[in-house]
């Protein structure tokens, strides 16, 4: 039987390795034709962007359709060993189902092991450089919520609270600033509003101009002062302390977590989005075991219809199942469900339909 598991592994990762490599150049070419002209038109040439954005969004994009690769790689192996008989051989020969089945439980843990590490610590890495390039693919409008001129109104702490009228993210500058700090009855006892606020990247903090300081003694009295610039230093870059929605996935798990707490300290409620991605870097490696035992149980047998019946349903099912992961996103954003359930819940839905398919293949 070990040469048969080996057999199974090699059609196993051959067949992946196939698959991987359609993907990309096809997914390639139809990305770079589209957006071509959005790219050309921020001043950048598509070579820059074949080898600074591209091999970047190609990791996300495949470990985000892992899932849907996995399905229809096992799909298609398998399917043609069965219409090839090689599993009514195998079987015939002595072998139980479930021993057949053991190199498709060892290829795709390793498999999900391997892309768990990869979504945890090496695609945050590879995020940060996709996402400095991403926004001048998107549409003017998308574009101009990334990068553009926007209003913040977020607090560092229950006590503490910055606005900016003006604040440019792209060149990390705004104009119409004011900070705020309250003690613990909620009585403002310091206020400095400034013409202009300047994130200094060497330095790591931040330069305000044209200031005016109010401070509250404990006697009520006020100090007045102002004056040309002074720093505020929060600690934080302006990624950090502004985030938008690509920051979360520029951060490996363990600053993601970090983040988290931060803003939950801050007393930022709408943390879901963070949480989503945390949970999805776990949940989707673990449904591409799932995925490997379902396609096995789908295609394992000789039907009438063959290789083209058994892709087609799997192509179904796998977009079924990664279509249900975005929806869920979306319905755990609006708080309908908890971020741990909503991205797990593809998972605890599929993973009773693929150990009763796969029990019911066994048996016959």
């Amino acid at each position: 039987m070990k040469i048969i598991d080996l057999y199974v592994i090699k059609k196993y990762l051959g067949t992946l390795i196939f698959m991987l490599m359609l993907l990309s150049v096809i997914v390639l070419v139809v990305d770079v034709q589209s957006k071509t002209p959005r790219i050309e038109s921020n001043g950048f040439t598509v070579g820059y962007f074949l080898l600074n954005f591209y091999p970047f969004w190609i990791l996300n994009l495949i470990l985000t359709f892992m899932s849907i690769l996995i399905f229809i790689t096992v799909i298609f192996f398998t399917s043609r060993m069965a219409n090839n008989t090689e599993i009514v051989a195998i079987i015939s020969s002595g072998a139980s189902f479930h021993r057949f089945a053991r190199p498709y439980l060892i290829t795709s843990l390793l498999i999900a092991c391997f892309t768990l590490a990869l979504n945890h610590f090496i695609l945050p890495w590879s995020n940060i450089k996709k996402n400095v390039l991403e926004p001048y693919t998107y549409n003017s409008l998308n574009r101009e919520k990334l990068l553009g001129n926007i209003t913040i109104a977020s607090n560092l702490n229950p006590s503490e609270y910055i606005f900016v009228n003006s604040y440019n993210k792209k060149e990390n500058r705004g104009s119409g600033y004011m900070y705020q700090r309250f003690d613990k009855n909620k009585k403002l006892i310091y206020q400095i509003t400034a013409m202009d606020i300047q994130w200094e990247p060497k330095k790591k903090h931040f330069i305000v101009n044209n200031f005016s300081e109010r401070t509250v003694r404990k006697d009520d009295t006020e100090l007045l002062a102002n004056g040309a610039s002074k720093i505020q230093d929060f600690k934080m870059p302006p990624s950090e302390l502004f985030p938008d929605v690509l920051v979360a996935q520029n951060k490996t798990t363990p600053e993601l977590i970090e983040m988290i707490k931060r803003e939950k300290m801050k007393g930022n409620s709408n943390v879901t989005s963070f949480y989503n991605e945390l949970y999805q870097r776990t949940s989707m490696p673990f449904s591409i075991i799932i995925l490997t035992f379902l396609g096995l149980s789908l295609s394992s047998q000789k039907k009438r219809g063959g290789l083209g019946l058994n892709l087609a349903l799997g192509i179904a099912l796998a977009f079924l199942f990664v279509f249900s992961f975005q929806v869920l996103n979306v319905v755990s954003e609006n708080k309908t469900l908890p971020p741990l359930l909503a991205m797990w819940l593809p998972n605890i839905v599929f993973a009773p339909i693929a150990a009763y398919l796969y029990i019911k293949r066994a048996n016959q």
